[in-house]
């Protein structure tokens, strides 16, 4: 759809093995944003967000906090579109890259 925004994350700090990936997935759900999150092997937790402006926003808010146990340092944001140009159908869990 071409009201569809595509984001890239990139979020630093306490984010692995507290449960950042499942929370991000579950609140992306609920928000109606289909995409993907992993992590990464430098410790970073990596997202591609898809949806509409007011639901990427919110998620994009939600991200620099996270859950409970995370804490986040630092979140990139870039807008991904012509990147990533394909249609995401729900939202997935990714192996580590």
């Amino acid at each position: 759809m071409d009201d569809l925004l595509t984001y890239h994350l990139s979020v630093g700090g306490r984010v692995q093995g507290v449960g950042y990936r499942d929370a991000l997935r579950l609140e992306a759900e609920r928000l109606g944003v289909t995409g993907w999150v992993r992590n990464r092997a430098d410790g970073t937790v990596e997202a591609v967000i898809q949806g509409r402006r007011q639901a990427l926003e919110a998620l994009v808010q939600w991200a620099r906090t996270g859950p409970p146990a995370a804490i986040v340092s630092g979140l990139t944001v870039r807008n991904a579109a012509g990147l990533l140009p394909r249609d995401h159908n729900g939202f997935k869990r990714l192996p580590t890259t």
